[in-house]
């Protein structure tokens, strides 16, 4: 998985941290985009003291829950963080004054679109917002593993498992300790890198139909040329 994550990242011109202990954190957005379903996964890589690649890949969500798709907070509907990659946008502070998590300190782009059957429809036809939203990484339920969303999340990222998140805060304060209070997110979708390789595809097989043609017309005229 590191080194397809890494090729995705390069293919866009993302950075990737090489330091070590510096972290990379990826939420990668399900090919399956459902409401309430902690369907997507946030990866976290890094390099240790001897250079060697860490590889974490944690349950969770990127997209906001039933309650808050059916109850907007913004008239212009929930939010959803664009895919793309926020470089310094997040620092460890308090989600809502209440624990230690890795909230947003600089703008970040959303999506408002929602669809209260909880199908999404908001790669082409969301609106676009730009701003200081709340929109941090933090966890769900304070024990065990959380099934579903709800009020979880409003457009924020947030684990599913405690256990998950308790380990992924501990990695952030080791970042913080060796690289400062400033961490980058990066968001892939995976719909999005599907349809970007069925394009490669078919671009790829229209040229060999049409090479295939030109052979046949070719050949065909060679033949006719030595009748």
């Amino acid at each position: 998985m590191l080194s397809k994550t890494r090729k995705i990242l390069k293919s866009k011109g993302f950075k990737i941290y090489e330091k070590p202990y510096q972290l990379n954190i990826v939420a990668y957005r399900s090919r399956h985009l459902r409401s309430n379903a902690f369907d997507d996964e946030i990866h976290v890589f890094y390099t240790n003291d001897e250079g060697k690649w860490i590889y974490h890949i944690f349950k969770g969500t990127t997209d906001p829950g039933q309650f808050w798709l059916d109850n907007p907070m913004n008239p212009q509907g929930t939010a959803f963080l664009k895919k793309g990659q926020y470089e310094n946008a997040y620092a460890i502070g308090y989600h809502q004054g209440l624990y230690e998590a890795l909230v947003q300190v600089k703008e970040v782009t959303v999506i408002r679109n929602y669809d209260r059957r909880g199908l999404f429809n908001l790669l082409e036809t969301g609106l676009e917002d730009k701003g200081m939203f709340g929109i941090n990484i933090h966890r769900a339920s304070q024990t065990g593993t959380t099934k579903t969303i709800d009020k979880y999340s409003a457009g924020c990222i947030v684990f599913a498992n405690i256990e998950d998140y308790q380990q992924f805060m501990q990695l952030a304060k080791i970042h913080r300790q060796k690289h400062g209070n400033s961490f980058t997110l990066t968001l892939v979708d995976f719909r999005d890198e599907r349809k970007q390789t069925l394009k490669k595809i078919a671009a790829g097989t229209l040229m060999a139909s049409s090479m295939l043609l030109f052979a046949n017309v070719y050949y065909k005229q060679k033949a006719y040329e030595t009748l």
